[in-house]
């Protein structure tokens, strides 16, 4: 059994790519995995001020929500990071969230990632750019592996994402963790 951690970061409530979070839940869960899910839009999120108190201590001078969602993930085995995409690029409180791992960022070790990007445009290959973003953050994380990509795409409004193959495609890759 492994710790599953999922990281919403859309602020619409029932939001496609909050949707796919869910069938990407229920998947691990039938395979017996523990799953918790965050939704960003319910957490008090401040932005890093790159003032850089962290790097002597650890924490954070700003008293939000973000110690905790830091634990959790260094706890987690698995690691789902799911958002929107706005103009090509991930959700703002998405990249917000990624920054303020900053204190502890080398702790988050050993980790398996996977992404689901939701987005109106029907090519998977034009959200590179934000899976770029998130393979960057990858990058900084020690033994990160990043181990599937859901792409979301032609789910614009609110329920465009029932009946796409993403929704087959999240649950499997939750069963098969």
């Amino acid at each position: 059994m492994k710790k599953v951690l999922i990281i919403s970061s859309t602020f619409r409530v029932g939001g496609n790519s909050d949707v796919l979070c869910d069938q990407f839940m229920t998947g691990a869960k039938a395979a017996g995995h523990q799953v918790e899910k965050i939704s960003l839009r319910d957490k008090k999120l401040y932005f890093c001020n790159a003032c850089y108190a962290c790097r002597n201590s650890g924490k954070c001078i700003h008293r939000d929500d973000m110690e905790v969602m830091l634990e959790k993930m260094i706890a987690a085995d698995v690691i789902v990071m799911a958002t929107p995409v706005y103009f090509y690029a991930m959700a703002g409180q998405m990249k917000t969230f990624i920054d303020r791992t900053l204190p502890r960022y080398q702790e988050i070790r050993n980790k398996d990632f996977y992404f689901i990007l939701t987005a109106a445009v029907n090519n998977a290959k034009a959200l590179q750019r934000t899976v770029e973003d998130y393979r960057g953050f990858l990058d900084c994380l020690p033994k990160a592996n990043e181990k599937g990509i859901i792409y979301g795409t032609g789910a614009w409004q609110l329920g465009d994402i029932q009946g796409n193959k993403a929704m087959d495609e999240a649950y499997q890759k939750g069963f098969e963790i």
